[in-house]
């Protein structure tokens, strides 16, 4: 166990077209429904510390390991669209709606292109450091803009072309939490060793990472993640934006100056000083703070 973290109360799977997603639920079950969407290669128990807290506060606190991600099924292929499809097969367990969400970075992805397929099962929207920056790329000439994307597609295809052979290299659970330090440096080895424990099996071999080893940065399907910031402005569901302000590996350095013109009128963003990308995980008390208060006051 780690301090502070808790594991679910209840775990259950829910199927989506022929495959199986893990859920995990913390919190008294008739309690008012909170859904948590983790972020790339997460899964539900990066929420420990955060779900518990919102338990606390009375909530039923659900969240899904995503498709390729800890305990749910691996895919052949994989895309937003078909984030969204989970994330309403989800839904559509818990027989509670509308309901407030709450997606951290890729996850906060998935609720916005939820909330825009089918707004009227979202009553408010928390974003823990999922909101992109507006910096435009860097302007190409159109023969290197072919060139870059043919170099794009033929790096998939050799991805792919080697996909029924990857598999996650093992280790022990300390070797798996220094690997994992490289992309969370502001994060414990104490607590990466922990959500080892939960996001890792042992065989044979060691401890090996249970996200499937097809998936790599960006592995998601076709996206830009100024597409995203595009589509705020139009979200019709009351809006929080937690933003951390410290730099590391898998953060988006988004500065609310930069973002406060794409967002709605009624949109709230915060900054949580001295945080970095994993803020939920760095501050559970004050992050589960603002999520309550926030969504007590759009209820």
């Amino acid at each position: 166990m780690f301090p502070g973290a808790r594991r679910p109360d209840r775990r259950r799977y829910v199927d989506t077209h022929g495959l199986r997603l893990a859920v995990s639920e913390w919190g008294d079950e008739g309690a008012q429904a909170l859904l948590l969407a983790h972020g790339g290669f997460d899964f539900a128990g990066t929420y420990d510390g955060l779900a518990a807290r919102l338990a606390d506060a009375g909530y039923r606190v659900v969240c899904w390991d995503q498709r390729g991600h800890g305990d749910s099924d691996h895919a052949d292929l994989y895309s937003w669209d078909a984030d969204v499809r989970d994330v309403l097969a989800v839904l559509d367990s818990l027989q509670a709606e509308p309901i407030a969400v709450v997606g951290h970075s890729k996850g906060g992805a998935v609720m916005t292109h939820l909330i825009q397929a089918m707004p009227h099962r979202v009553k408010a929207f928390v974003n823990i450091d999922g909101i992109p920056t507006h910096r435009p790329p860097p302007d190409v000439a159109d023969h290197e803009r072919t060139r870059l994307l043919a170099q794009e597609l033929s790096g998939w295809l050799d991805h792919r072309r080697g996909a029924s052979e990857r598999v996650r290299k093992p280790g022990t659970l300390a070797e798996l939490a220094q690997r994992r330090q490289r992309m969370n440096p502001r994060l414990s080895l104490d607590w990466l060793r922990y959500l080892a424990t939960i996001g890792a099996r042992k065989d044979a071999e060691g401890w090996r990472w249970k996200i499937d080893p097809v998936l790599r940065p960006g592995g998601f399907g076709p996206h830009r993640a100024t597409w995203d910031l595009r589509r705020f402005a139009s979200l019709p569901v009351p809006l929080l934006g937690i933003l951390a302000t410290e730099p590391e590996p898998m953060g988006w350095g988004t500065d609310p100056s930069e973002v406060e013109p794409y967002l709605p009128k009624s949109a709230r963003v915060v900054s949580v000083q001295g945080a970095g990308h994993f803020v939920h995980i760095e501050q559970p008390d004050a992050v589960a703070e603002m999520i309550v208060d926030f969504v007590g006051a759009a209820r």
